[in-house]
């Protein structure tokens, strides 16, 4: 498998008490144990726990007030569902190319994006690499734009020592079966602001009144997008092993890395100076003409010996979803072409043994 979950005695233990407890929806103990926890490990100031990281993303537009008409800046290169959080808005989102080495936005090229109506620049830190934060900070400041900070692929990254997650205005988290920490669905939001907190947990749960009675009178359109505390109990358990998940990820990537490294042709995604790469997937660019075979060639030579392996995101501007609501983008994207017509990840759990590994490495060079 690509992505198997590690679920263990811990896991297993905070979901019975979760569950002896009564409280299976929301609320309840551990919800409000992740929020803490979770939000002060990232140093911000308020965390609210989602149904899934998309939602987290949708939530953070409602709550910056991103309308119609709005523009973000986007990284091009990346998967459908920070796009997705715009259109939901009607908000317009404006791709910007990635850099070949980390995967993420091209920090040169956003300035030439912005205009009036530019409101905000997500940014996603990809496959576990934190952006180069301090120019997009140094824009947002300029232009008084927001920063939506999607970290659902960076659990523990980190940009100058500090933590991915602690640079948005909002930001996002995403704990799927893939991820890092996993509770199954689910995912958090944070945020340093009071005001964006308050309307995350207005919206969230059906624009009931926070304070006030519940009395069925709903003044906005509000979404259910509560996690339960099933689920928080799980990624609750995972959180507490955090720094053992992440050490056995940067191992993983170590291992293949230090495996193929004589395999002309296979190369992986930087680890940049300022930057500490939590390798949520470890995932591999095929340059067919010096490896003798192509992406798609590997693809299927694995999956015939039962490895699992998921290509890299294709970019917005190739999206039929986008086209499909008339977002048209004129501009060429060659990084992003190269990184989704010849990239894919290899199985990247942190269960994953030194033989699994070597399995996957030699079947890798039988291509060869």
């Amino acid at each position: 498998p690509v992505a198997e979950p590690v679920l263990g005695d811990m896991e297993r233990a905070l979901l019975l008490d979760a569950f002896d407890s009564g409280w299976i929806s929301a609320g309840g103990t551990y919800n409000k144990k992740l929020e803490e926890d979770f939000s002060s490990y990232c140093d911000m100031a308020y965390g609210s726990t989602v149904s899934n990281g998309t939602v987290a993303l949708h939530l953070a537009v409602r709550a910056l007030d991103l309308v119609s008409g709005d523009e973000v800046i986007v990284p091009n290169f990346n998967g459908i569902y920070g796009a997705y959080a715009l259109l939901y808005e009607g908000v317009t989102p404006v791709p910007v190319d990635a850099e070949y080495g980390t995967w993420n936005i091209d920090t040169q090229l956003i300035e030439e994006k912005i205009t009036p109506k530019t409101k905000a620049i997500m940014v996603v830190h990809l496959y576990g690499h934190p952006c180069n934060m301090n120019p997009i900070l140094e824009l947002a400041k300029k232009y008084n734009l927001y920063i939506i900070e999607d970290a659902a692929e960076a659990h523990g990254a980190e940009y100058n020592g500090r933590k991915a997650g602690s640079f948005g205005d909002v930001s996002t988290f995403s704990f799927f079966s893939n991820k890092i920490i996993t509770s199954g669905e689910g995912g958090i939001v944070l945020t340093n602001d009071a005001e964006i907190y308050k309307k995350v947990e207005y919206f969230k749960n059906q624009c009931f009144h926070l304070d006030g009675p519940r009395n069925f009178i709903h003044e906005d359109i509000g979404y259910n997008y509560r996690l339960t505390n099933l689920q928080s109990a799980i990624a609750y358990a995972q959180f507490l092993q955090i720094d053992k998940l992440v050490d056995a990820r940067i191992t993983i990537n170590k291992k293949y890395r230090e495996m193929l490294q004589d395999i002309e042709g296979i190369s992986f995604q930087d680890e940049r100076e300022y930057a500490k790469n939590v390798f949520w997937m470890t995932g591999i660019i095929i340059d067919s003409k010096k490896a003798g075979f192509t992406r798609n060639q590997l693809e299927d030579h694995l999956a015939r010996n039962n490895i699992q392996t998921r290509r890299l995101f294709v970019g917005m501007d190739r999206q039929p979803v986008l086209k499909k609501y008339d977002y048209f983008f004129e501009d060429s994207f060659p990084v992003s072409d190269i990184l989704a017509d010849n990239g894919l990840y290899l199985p990247t759990s942190s269960l994953l043994t030194d033989s699994n590994i070597n399995r996957i490495t030699e079947t890798i060079k039988e291509l060869i």
